[in-house]
């Protein structure tokens, strides 16, 4: 199930990508400008190099000067060209920056909910396994074919309108799809289950649970053919694991169906709203939190800080000040086990520390308040 940690984690790589693409915007804009003041090679008037390379260095320093500011009307440079092309250029920058704003959030939320179709694919699989040895004419499948989690898996309307909905299943990869069943086949916990005369409902849902954890989520080839598939299959593998393995769990003998399918996560509209905010708080605030963390880091330099370590920080920080309901402690632990897994092996520690500091700053000058469950342990 999608959990606040995993949140947090796909917040921060959105915010990580967001970041690189300003400095592909930042980039650009300075092509532009150096592009602007090219000698024109069609005309016939006089060019003079000097002074046009003279004139890409002025609009690039009055850039790098002013591009923080989105509205930018500057006349100071020494010819209106200068003043037009530097315009221009911080006005593209902002420009394609909030149109990535709105391009990352909105991945962003639709990676996290493509999750749930990814476990309801998985299930899928499981049904296109079962038609494939229904078909199989050299080997009796019936114990599978039979297999009463099958079955209900098969009854069951949830499933069945969201995959038609959806367009959830696996046309387009039947060769893959008869690949991987050649695995099941040739398991020997498989045979041994095809060979039993009368295998109880016990014993349908142990083979079940034994194809999907040892099989579609151990094949090297299955996992191949996903992260080829999806860019986020390695990170939501765990997450996609669970939901379906707990399916398995919750089929009842005599559900005939009729059983739920597992949730994204317990309350995802709330989740959703904490997912939106996070990103936008963290955004709102960068430049204040740059300042703070860098009067917390003495040691260091802010530009020398990992990518990866300032996002944590400030978003660390925007969660303290804007969720009144999470207690202080939850979040920086939060943020060290995020440092941990995805920042340098010394990140743990250097979060811990400027957190801590950070924290007890803002809660003495009334930034940080708390009520509720974030009251707890916030000393």
């Amino acid at each position: 199930m999608l959990n606040r940690r995993t949140l947090r984690i796909k917040a921060m790589q959105t915010m990580f990508a967001l970041r690189q693409g300003r400095d592909a915007n930042y980039e650009l804009a300075k092509a532009y400008i150096r592009e602007s003041f090219e000698p024109d090679l069609n005309s016939m008037e006089y060019q003079d190099k000097e002074l046009l390379k003279k004139q890409s260095q002025e609009t690039l320093k009055l850039f790098r000067e002013h591009y923080h500011s989105d509205d930018f009307n500057g006349t100071t440079g020494s010819s209106e060209k200068i003043n037009e092309v530097a315009r221009t250029a911080i006005r593209d920058y902002h420009q394609n920056n909030e149109k990535d704003k709105r391009y990352y959030k909105k991945s962003m939320l639709t990676e996290a909910e493509n999750i749930y179709d990814r476990y309801l694919h998985v299930l899928n699989l499981l049904l296109d396994f079962s038609s494939l040895a229904e078909k199989d004419t050299k080997r009796n499948h019936s114990n599978f074919v039979k297999n009463l989690l099958i079955r209900a898996i098969q009854q069951n309307k949830s499933l069945e309108n969201l995959s038609l909905r959806k367009n959830l299943n696996w046309s387009q990869y039947q060769a893959e799809v008869r690949q991987w069943f050649k695995e099941i086949r040739s398991d020997e916990k498989y045979q041994q289950y095809l060979a039993k005369k009368k295998p109880s409902f016990k014993d349908d849902k142990e083979i079940l649970s034994h194809i999907v954890k040892n099989i579609i989520f151990k094949s090297d080839v299955i996992d191949k053919f996903m992260e080829e598939s999806d860019l986020n299959w390695s990170e939501d593998r765990d997450i996609i694991k669970s939901l379906t393995t707990k399916t398995i769990k919750v089929i009842e003998e005599d559900s005939h169906g009729e059983f739920e399918l597992q949730a994204l996560s317990y309350n995802w509209e709330d989740d959703k709203t904490f997912f939106t905010q996070l990103f936008d708080h963290t955004l709102q605030v960068e430049a204040k939190y740059e300042e703070l963390i860098a009067r917390k880091t003495k040691n260091w330099e802010i530009d020398r800080i990992a990518t990866t370590d300032k996002i944590i920080l400030e978003m660390a920080i925007g969660e303290m000040i804007n969720f009144p309901s999470i207690p202080v402690k939850v979040t920086i632990n939060e943020y060290i086990e995020v440092a941990k897994k995805y920042s340098t092996p010394k990140s743990k520690l250097f979060i811990n520390g400027v957190l801590d500091v950070i924290a007890e700053e803002l809660s003495q000058s009334g930034e940080i308040k708390k009520s509720g469950r974030g009251l707890i342990d916030n000393k």
